[in-house]
């Protein structure tokens, strides 16, 4: 009878927890998502808290442990260490300006990525408590820079690789295997924010400010523009690469029609030539005259030029020496033209016709 009792009050126990966490028998009470300002501040914490508590070790291959420091006498926090100096980037991003924090520890000698482009990487994630979750070492994966692609990566991906450059790619080994020389490599510490936030996938807790350590190998311009098709993103680009559709050259490009991302998003990030609410890079039209980029930079039938392209590139272009039996040089890049009609196809600084409101066509 005592064993009755007791498991008839362990059933109420049970259904007055459940109850508690219903409204009714249809609705479950959705815990709100925190505040991005308030959880900023304690993963900026954080942060500041990881990189002055442990230090780091890098091989010659740039392969990264960080670790507690035990020993301060002979261990050199992140924070304080001089041969990767600690540096930092401001992020808007949610109504917050982030200061990320990261370690470049070769900048790599070749092309930066904007942050829509696509990149070829090697890289390891872990928690700040040492928790691998994540690794590519070994392996290259090609990932998405753009975050509104069907398979992004996280935002602060593409706020710390334009920081570096890819590498050289060697001729492939006789199993085929591709190498790269003289690759950015880094670490980048993100707050959760610019991370998985709330939706943290298994083995990540919400919340969590991450660590990265990474090697960019190689990356894919993207040419950005799209339509919308039966409900599907169809990307067409314009025949400008996003990466030069950056008007104020500060090596990132950022949509203001994005509002929940980018509530007050300031004027010196946006690149919008005609002002019309659509950035370049995703603009068909990016001077707003009435005629598409794509038709102003195609090569009229006369044109004096050489190259296979039927467009004029935005700079001229060497000739493929890897490929000797066909001519991919082109002389002439994006023509800008003066008052009197003339076109102008080299001055450095010119208006090209594509960004210049008063000229209408190239025809």
């Amino acid at each position: 009878m005592n064993k009755f009792k007791y498991y008839f009050v362990l059933l109420l126990a049970v259904v007055a927890v459940v109850s508690c966490n219903k409204k009714d028998d249809d609705e479950v009470v959705v815990t709100p998502v925190r505040d991005y300002a308030e959880q900023y501040k304690a993963d900026n914490d954080s942060i500041e808290k990881y990189l002055k508590t442990n230090f780091i070790t890098v091989t010659p291959n740039f392969d990264v442990t960080i670790s507690k420091i035990t020993d301060p006498t002979t261990q050199t926090s992140i924070w304080d260490q001089t041969t990767y100096p600690l540096e930092h980037r401001d992020v808007y991003s949610r109504d917050v300006t982030y200061r990320v924090y990261y370690l470049t520890l070769r900048k790599g000698v070749g092309e930066s990525p904007c942050n829509f482009d696509s990149v070829s990487v090697s890289y390891t994630g872990t928690l700040f408590d040492g928790t691998q979750f994540d690794s590519s070492y070994g392996l290259v994966r090609n990932l998405d820079l753009d975050i509104y692609s069907a398979q992004p990566t996280i935002d602060g991906w593409g706020e710390i690789m334009p920081k570096f450059g890819v590498g050289i790619e060697n001729p492939a080994g006789a199993d085929g295997t591709i190498t790269y020389d003289n690759y950015g490599a880094g670490v980048m510490f993100l707050p959760s924010g610019l991370a998985y936030y709330a939706s943290s996938p298994s083995g990540i807790p919400a919340y969590s400010p991450l660590t990265f350590s990474f090697k960019l190998f190689a990356l894919k311009r993207s040419d950005s523009e799209y339509i919308v098709s039966g409900g599907s993103k169809v990307v067409l680009g314009d025949g400008v690469p996003t990466y030069l559709e950056d008007i104020n050259g500060d090596g990132y490009l950022y949509d203001q029609r994005d509002t929940v991302r980018f509530p007050n998003l300031p004027k010196e990030l946006i690149d919008d030539t005609d002002g019309d609410g659509t950035p370049d890079f995703y603009d068909f039209d990016d001077d707003g005259d009435g005629y598409t980029t794509r038709f102003e930079i195609t090569k009229p039938a006369d044109a004096l030029v050489t190259g296979i392209s039927l467009y004029y590139p935005y700079d001229p272009i060497p000739d493929n020496p890897a490929t000797p039996n066909v001519d991919e040089s082109e002389t002439w890049g994006i023509p800008a033209f003066s008052a009197t009609g003339n076109p102008d196809y080299t001055s450095p600084g010119r208006l090209r016709i594509h960004v210049d409101k008063d000229h209408h066509s190239a025809k």
